[in-house]
């Protein structure tokens, strides 16, 4: 047994040299695509099954890897084909064979098995071909980049959330290498790597199995350009790429699939000279055509290869996507006789980080500067940004640094208040989704090693380690060191040891010099990779012994640099002058004259306020001279006479504000004036006035009792009465809220002191009632809500806000624990109308017989008489809109008016309900099928392409000129009386004009800040394709050839006007479908789709709800919405006029615009023409939207974000808006069928529209 495990160890420790020595040879070959391969078998679902999994849960179509176990001979037989077309290297069938990849089909139970299996596949078919043609053939263990990915966010609101973690990356990929190794694979190859931050996770895993539990095998590495930019999806550069992940010391690095090989070579050049591994270069066959096939021959790719080889640019050369044995044996006849790349011989002198983008350290790189302020411990903004969870903003403080210079960024987040790893993963991962700060490498700084990995979990370039030391002995100095290493980072090591810190020279030099023999010979640490920081310490302290700190740094630095090849040193450099804190002009010289000599002497880098460093000859004489007396220690006075030059040259004076006028009056008056007149400036120091006059207010709660809700009874009593207006009403509420939460803790304690003196206490409640409000399940949108939240709230109601997406246990339970008086349900989609009536189901099955408030754009008195009030015994009202709320509430809550008010709304409700059904009855409609389509056959424009175009990041500023703010007045409740309707004439209204021009000048302010600030991001999408018309439906196609021939990639199903009309009416009943060209009418036509939205709303709005300012929430939203919808219509104009151009001349003002005088139409799906929300499942599919734009659908087919419009695009000139109205059973049956959906599937989406009653109440 021993005999033969050490026979393996010599064969596996031989593999290396045995590959290197052919490399050094010849020009080796790899196989082709293996997808390729199976599609050609055309297997069906019961093939992909077999008889183990035939009563699997979930499809298997697809999952080519599970073939491995269930078709082996297929496999294997690709396999040999390859191997006897010329390939000396094959992969394993197992690029997706990761829990993480598998879970997608619940097989991730399978993974060692699948990798297993298939290795032992792929050697059986090596081990044959080498016996039978004398040839040694080696197996690659294929290892995918999983469906996951770390640098990348897959939430667009959320760009620091990640739905992986590199330990989970290195747990999956630790579990696929033992699979691959004990099926006896040579070589592991990680593959199509997109994010290297992933390739990083496979490669730890890698290290850390070779290290601990197998025998070492060759690690070939290869990653994957998506476009001619030379990047990874990630965004990776392919040096900063190779930088990465040569810490692994990879055999070969290189690049595959995404590109052809004439699109792949200028990439496989630049990587060929940053790089002393073998290249390997396997292709796709050319670019996927229109339909996603590659049409490349062999011949056609062989060229290109044999063109990179006769260049000397390739060591291994193969196929990807598209490519076939054929390609395999005509590449393999291509390269038999070109010499292989020979590696090129780097210089050794250079250290090598990475971001996004590639930095180099060489001997002649100027120094280097460490951006500092990303450091909770040094700069008082960010640390203040990141303690309130405002780490959007935080980012803005590391962009800044990179504007001004620095190279690097310092990133620490070392406080007692922080959890640290959370807060460093969290930062790390947002600087991801900022190009313009990711280029940079990161410095992970910290004390806690916990930390420093957190950070280094996050980064997919090659940072620093900041820091480690010996104060901990040598063991725990090499553990970290070696750790380190395998993440692939370079270290900064500091002077200090078990002893303590060094302030001495000759000890700096000794720990460096210990530290640096340790790294180089105990860990194989590459000494260009080590950063010695000697320690800059404070000088000028008036403490003797510190007045040799900055000689000591300078002399130790020289002597390192001469002693210590290949190690850098770096410094912070703010310790040197922090006896000088708050004189910031001396500090900045001190560091100006400190560094100019230390380069000198030979420090590279140091951490620095990139941008404050004055030229030395910049430097005033006077004070020049001064910091150099104090460095150099020339004068035993310098300290005292640097703070004399600092009290001379102070800037002095401040301006004396001035009061107002309003500010004479009692702390009540003022109170109350900043109430009515949303002044925030003095309401916490008029507040903590008023709570400090204890004979007048005993107790905190006194004050709001007293002034607060005297002022707010004011604003109550002039919005209800018209003469404030909600905009002012929500200022007034943000002056409110600071008042309360400024007396909030005085209010605690006060209720601590009673508790602990009668042992318990009776809550006292201030107000007039609690009312739980909330968006239901599956919609997102809170403009309406949130408004009446503010308008209550300022009615001495006490609101809790669930927000949006709420499900009804979460609304039932926040009912109960808050004594709730009254519940609120808001919703703006159709599919909220059947969650609200799950929630009154539920509130009466649980006898929580509290009123319940219905609201929102989608509700109605109708429905809610008719659908939601007979299901709960207790009142449920509509409320119109945010003014009506008070009333409605306060007649609920009155015991004197409650039971009237009750009988009252029982009555009307009933009354709608017996017109409700009497209509029903009295409502003709005419059988489904005699409705004739209308079709007009008139030749149709073909669009200017055919697939999608997506919109990253649309210009804000085009969109701002096509907002319709009238809607935007809505929102506010400012409506003007006729003739100043409209926008601008409202402005002209005697009663809200003011307070319009008011609130919209806010809005312009706004708008401005945050497209300047681009703090808005618009992205979308549109799409066209062949169309042709079949009965109610619409058939969509790949292509025009397709047409007819193939299957139809899409249908969008249609409904059809029902009710009868006026006799007088001469329109047809009409469906979309009459708008698209009959399948049997000879004519091309088209149909296209779009989504569009605005994102970054609800970011701003956590930022404005952490200051607690709900009138610039409300104006977000309100803008997010405004902006959305002018970005689908000026959209829509550029696709009448640009991207399918069929009406190319058009030329509308605004006006037109919104008299729609334009030629076709963008319905979209929950509206009247097709109220069926479904649709869009079908629309997000064909046209990838989500992946695409980043705009998702809830259960409930909501949009998110928010600020999201979506639809489809006629262009037929008959094509008009029109409501299908109400339909019949029969529609509703037959439309079932066609859409392969239960009639009470479809009877839930459509409710509103049906012209029937679907249950007996």
């Amino acid at each position: 047994g021993s005999g033969e495990v050490q026979d393996y160890n010599q064969r596996v420790n031989l593999l290396q040299d045995e590959i290197e020595s052919i490399l050094q040879e010849r020009i080796m070959v790899l196989d082709g695509g293996m997808g390729t391969m199976i599609q050609q078998h055309a297997l069906t679902e019961e093939d992909f099954r077999g008889c183990e999994f035939k009563d699997h849960s979930r499809p298997l179509k697809g999952n080519n890897d599970l073939l491995s176990i269930t078709q082996p001979d297929i496999i294997c037989d690709i396999h040999k084909e390859y191997l006897l077309s010329g390939a000396d290297i094959i992969e394993t069938n197992t690029f997706s064979s990761t829990r993480v990849a598998q879970a997608d089909y619940g097989l991730e139970h399978l993974a060692y098995r699948l990798n297993r299996v298939s290795a032992q596949v792929a050697r059986k078919a090596a081990d044959t071909v080498t016996a039978q043609t004398g040839i040694r053939r080696y197996v690659a263990g294929a290892m995918g980049p999983t469906n996951r990915t770390l640098s990348v966010s897959p939430s667009v609101e959320r760009p620091d959330y990640r739905n992986i973690t590199f330990d989970e990356l290195v747990e999956a990929y630790t579990e696929q290498a033992k699979g691959l190794l004990d099926g006896g694979v040579d070589i592991l190859l990680v593959e199509t790597i997109f994010d290297t931050a992933n390739a990083k996770a496979a490669l730890f895993a890698l290290q850390m199995l070779f290290e601990e539990e197998y025998a070492s095998r060759p690690i070939f590495v290869s990653g994957t350009i998506v476009d001619k930019s030379g990047r990874t999806l990630s965004g990776q550069t392919g040096e900063a790429f190779v930088i990465s992940v040569s810490h692994s010391k990879p055999l070969c690095i290189g690049l595959n699939c995404a590109l052809g090989a004439v699109e792949m070579r200028p990439f496989i050049e630049t990587i060929g000279k940053c790089t002393t591994a073998y290249i390997i270069c396997y292709p796709n066959a050319g670019l996927p055509n229109t339909f996603g096939g590659y049409d490349e021959t062999p011949e056609v790719t062989a060229k290109h290869i044999k063109n990179f080889a006769l260049d000397g640019l390739v060591n291994i050369v193969g196929g990807c996507c598209g490519t076939t044995p054929a390609h395999i044996r005509k590449i393999a006849e291509a390269v038999k006789f070109c010499k292989p790349r020979v590696p090129p011989s780097l210089s050794q002198g250079y250290m090598l980080l990475s971001g996004l983008e590639p930095f180099r350290i060489g001997p002649y790189t100027n120094f280097v500067n460490i951006g500092e302020r990303c450091n909770v411990a040094g700069s008082r903004k960010f640390a203040k940004l990141i303690m309130a969870g405002n780490y959007e903003e935080a980012l803005s403080v590391a962009k800044l640094q990179v504007e001004m210079g620095a190279q690097i960024l310092d990133i620490n987040m070392d406080d007692g208040m922080l959890d640290g790893p959370s807060a460093m993963t969290r930062f790390c991962n947002l600087i991801s989704s900022e190009p313009d700060i990711a280029k940079v490498p990161l410095c992970i700084d910290s004390s806690n090693f916990s930390v420093i990995e957190a950070g280094l979990k996050c980064c997919q370039g090659k940072c620093i380690v900041n820091s480690i030391s010996l104060k901990e002995g040598e063991e725990d100095f090499l553990a970290k060191a070696r750790k380190i290493k395998l993440y692939g980072a370079a270290v900064v090591v500091m002077a200090f040891d078990e002893v303590g810190q060094a302030t001495e020279t000759e000890t700096k030099i000794a720990i460096c010099s210990r530290a640096y023999h340790l790294l180089v010979k105990k860990v194989h640490f590459n000494p260009n990779d080590i950063i010695f920081d000697p320690n800059i310490l404070t000088i000028g302290t008036g403490m003797e012994e510190h007045n040799l700190y900055a000689i000591n740094y300078i002399n130790a630095t020289k002597t390192i640099k001469e002693t210590l090849p290949g190690a850098r040193i770096s410094g912070g450099l703010s310790n040197l002058s922090f006896s000088f804190r708050g004189m910031d002009a001396i500090r900045e010289a001190m560091h100006g004259v400190f560094l100019y000599h230390a380069i000198k002497y030979g420090m590279d880098m140091g951490i620095v306020n990139a941008g404050n460093l004055p030229v030395y000859d910049d430097i005033h004489k006077e004070l020049l001279q001064l910091c150099e007396n104090l460095i150099w220690n020339k004068d035993p006075d310098a300290t005292e006479k640097l703070l004399h030059y600092a009290q001379n040259h102070a800037q002095g004076g401040k301006k004396v504000a001035q009061t107002d006028e309003w500010r004479k009056g009692s702390v009540e008056e003022r109170l109350e004036y900043a109430l009515i007149k949303g002044i925030e400036k003095y309401v916490i120091a008029d507040t903590e006035e008023a709570r400090l006059n204890q004979e007048k207010y005993p107790r905190p709660l006194n004050v709001i009792e007293g002034p607060l809700m005297n002022g707010m009874k004011i604003v109550g009593d002039l919005f209800g009465a018209g003469k404030m207006f909600l905009p002012q009403v929500i200022k007034s509420a943000r002056v409110m809220k600071k008042a309360v939460g400024h007396l909030i803790p005085y209010m605690e304690k006060e209720r601590e002191e009673r508790r602990a003196k009668q042992g318990s206490t009776e809550e006292e409640d201030p107000y007039q009632g609690t009312i739980v409000l909330a968006t239901v399940k599956g919609d997102v949108h809170d403009i309406g809500k949130n408004i009446v939240g503010v308008v209550l709230g300022c009615n001495n109601f006490r609101v809790i806000d669930l927000g949006v997406m709420t499900p009804c246990d979460k609304i039932l339970r926040a009912a109960v624990e808050n004594k709730a008086d009254i519940i609120g349900l808001s919703g703006l989609i159709t599919p909220s109308l059947d969650e609200m009536i799950f929630v009154a189901k539920e509130m009466e099955r649980l006898a929580i017989k509290i009123p319940l408030l219905i609201g929102g754009a989608t509700t109605s008195k109708t429905h809610t008489a008719v659908k939601i009030a007979p299901r709960y015994s207790a009142p449920v009202v509509h409320v119109l809109d945010a003014s009506k709320s008070v009333v409605v509430c306060s007649q609920l809550l009155d015991d004197s008016m409650k039971d009237d008010f009750f009988e009252e709304i029982l009555e009307e409700y009933e009354e709608i309900r017996q017109e409700h059904y009497e209509s029903l009855k009295v409502q003709i409609n005419f059988i489904l099928f005699s409705s004739c389509p209308i079709v007009l056959l008139i030749p149709t424009v073909k669009p200017k392409f055919i697939g999608t175009k997506v919109f990253e990041d649309y210009d804000l500023r085009r969109l701002v000129e096509y907002i319709d703010w009238k809607p935007f007045f809505d929102v506010w409740q400012l409506r003007g009386k006729y003739p100043n309707r409209s926008f601008p004439k409202i402005f002209n209204d005697k009663t809200v004009g003011e307070e319009a021009k008011r609130v919209y000048n806010d809005a312009q302010d706004l708008l401005k800040t945050l497209i300047n600030e681009k703090k808005l991001q618009a992205r979308g999408v549109v799409g066209f394709w062949p169309a042709r018309s079949v009965q109610d439906d619409i058939h969509l196609y790949a292509a025009e050839e397709a047409v007819g021939s193939s299957e139809p990639i899409a249908k969008f199903y249609g409904l059809r006007q029902q009710a009868e009309k006026d006799s007088a009416c001469t329109d047809p009943y009409y469906c979309l479908s009459d708008f698209i060209a009959p399948l049997d009418s000879g004519i091309c036509d088209y149909l296209g789709l779009f989504a569009v939205a605005c994102f970054g709303v609800d970011d701003l709005c956590s930022e404005f709800r952490k200051q607690e300012d709900e009138y610039n929430i409300i104006m977000v939203k309100a803008l997010g919405d405004r902006l959305a919808e002018a970005f689908a219509e000026e959209l829509h104009e550029r696709v009448r006029r640009e991207f399918w151009a069929y009406s190319s001349s058009e030329q509308l003002d605004l006006s037109g615009l919104r008299k729609i005088k334009y030629e076709g139409i963008r319905p979209a799906p929950g509206y009247p023409s097709q109220p069926d929300h479904t649709e869009k499942l079908t629309m997000w599919k064909l046209a990838n939207i989500e992946e695409t734009t980043g705009i998702g659908l809830t259960e409930s087919l909501a949009m998110m974000p928010a600020s999201a419009v979506s639809g489809l695009y006629f262009s037929s000139p008959s094509s008009k808006y029109f409501a299908v109205g109400k339909i019949c059973k029969d529609q509703v049956e037959d439309y079932a069928l066609r859409k392969n959906l239960s009639v009470a599937e479809v009877e839930k989406w459509l409710e509103p529209i049906l012209g029937y009653d679907t249950e007996e109440l």
